[in-house]
C-alpha cells in the first residue's frame, strides 16, 4: 500500500498503484465509527476524487477498530433543518459511492457492528464480506424512529421477511454474521478479523480486469435498482416527519438504553 493519505472527518485513504486497489477506512473507533457531519463531507470529496483516479480501479471500504463497521449518524452529530416540512436534510444520503456517480466496484469489509445508518454504506457497495463476529441489527424503532432509507436499502438485499424482521425488532435483536451469509446481505464469511484481506483478495481480482467492461457491469446491475429506490426514498421524508417521536423523546430513549439484553439468531 502506499503512505495513507487522510481526510478531514477521519476517513482514510490508502492506494496500492500495483493492484489497483484503494481501501477506504471509516476511522472514528472511539466513536464506534458513528458518521458526524465533517466525516460525511468527507466520504463525498473521497468518492469523487476516486472517480478521476485512472489507478484505482476497485475499491474497499470498512471500518477501523473491529468494534464496528459503523453506527450510522453520530448522536452529537447538528443537522440543521429547513423549516419547510418539504424539504429535510439528511447527510448521509450522500455519502455513498453511487450517490457520488463513482461506478467503480465498491466491496465492503465488515467487522463488529453494522447497524442504523451503516446501511447507507453498505447499500451502495456491491458485495460484503464479513468475518464471523459481525452483527447486523436497526434500532430505530427501539428510539421511536422510522427505519425508512436503511429499510429501502436492505429490502433489495435480503429477502422481505428478514428485512422486515431486523428494522421491527430493533435493539432486542442482533442478525449473526452466519444468517446475513445464509440470508443473502453477506457473500462471504471469514474468520473473525479476516474481512479486510478477504475484501481486498476480491478486489484485486475485479481491479485487474479490463476497467470498462468493469465499470459498466456495476452500473447495469445499479440501473435495475435504483428506479425502486427513487420511488421509495420519494416516500421517506414524509413517513419520517409523521413516525418519528419529537428528538427529545429520542434522545430520553437512547440515553435509557442498556447494554446487553440482546438476542443474537
Amino acid at each position: 500500500m502506499s503512505e495513507p493519505g487522510s481526510v478531514p472527518g477521519s476517513v482514510r485513504l490508502d492506494v496500492d498503484e500495483k493492484t489497483g486497489v484503494a481501501v477506504v477506512t471509516l476511522d472514528r473507533p472511539e466513536r464506534l465509527n458513528a458518521v458526524d457531519l465533517e466525516t460525511a463531507d468527507a466520504f463525498r470529496r473521497i468518492w469523487r476524487e476516486l472517480r478521476f483516479d485512472d489507478s484505482v480501479r476497485a475499491v474497499v471500504l470498512t471500518g477501523a477498530g473491529g468494534r464496528a463497521f459503523s453506527t450510522g449518524i453520530d448522536r452529537d452529530a447538528v443537522v440543521p433543518q429547513p423549516g419547510s416540512p418539504f424539504m429535510q436534510d439528511d447527510p448521509l444520503l450522500t455519502v455513498g459511492p453511487k450517490a457520488n456517480d463513482l461506478w467503480k466496484p465498491v466491496v465492503a469489509a465488515v467487522e463488529g457492528m453494522a447497524c442504523g445508518g451503516a446501511y447507507y454504506l453498505l447499500g451502495e457497495c456491491e458485495f460484503v464480506v464479513a468475518g464471523a463476529d459481525a452483527a447486523f441489527f436497526d434500532p430505530h424503532t427501539a428510539y421511536g424512529m422510522v427505519s425508512a432509507y436503511e429499510s429501502v436499502l436492505l429490502a433489495q438485499r435480503m429477502p422481505y421477511g428478514e428485512v422486515a424482521r431486523m428494522m421491527l425488532m430493533g435493539s432486542a435483536e442482533r442478525m449473526s454474521a452466519r444468517r446475513a451469509y445464509e440470508v443473502g446481505l453477506v457473500s462471504e464469511l471469514t474468520e473473525a478479523g479476516g474481512a479486510l484481506p478477504a475484501a481486498v483478495a476480491c478486489a484485486a481480482v475485479v481491479a485487474g480486469y479490463p476497467p470498462g467492461g468493469v465499470q459498466g457491469t456495476v452500473r447495469a446491475l445499479w440501473s435495475a435498482r435504483e428506479a425502486a429506490l427513487a420511488t421509495a426514498f420519494a416516500q421517506a421524508p414524509y413517513l419520517i416527519a409523521l413516525g418519528n417521536l419529537p428528538a427529545e423523546r429520542q434522545a430520553e430513549l437512547f440515553a435509557g438504553r442498556r447494554g446487553g439484553g440482546f438476542r443474537v439468531r
